[in-house]
């Protein structure tokens, strides 16, 4: 089943430590904006706030 042209793979980087570690979807249409997720990071052993990458 093929993928529909709305939903994008992002990745998000920890805030605090700029760390790439984290890969999701999104549905662009629904939320044009950058994504702002608490996530565990492991490098800083914490749940920090990932923030979507470009």
């Amino acid at each position: 089943m093929a993928r529909k042209e709305d939903r994008v793979v992002v990745e998000m980087a920890c805030t605090e430590c700029r760390q790439r570690n984290k890969v999701t979807t999104k549905n662009r249409r629904n939320d044009p904006d950058r994504m702002e997720l608490r996530k565990f990071c492991p490098r800083c052993r914490g749940h920090r706030l990932h923030r979507e990458v470009r």
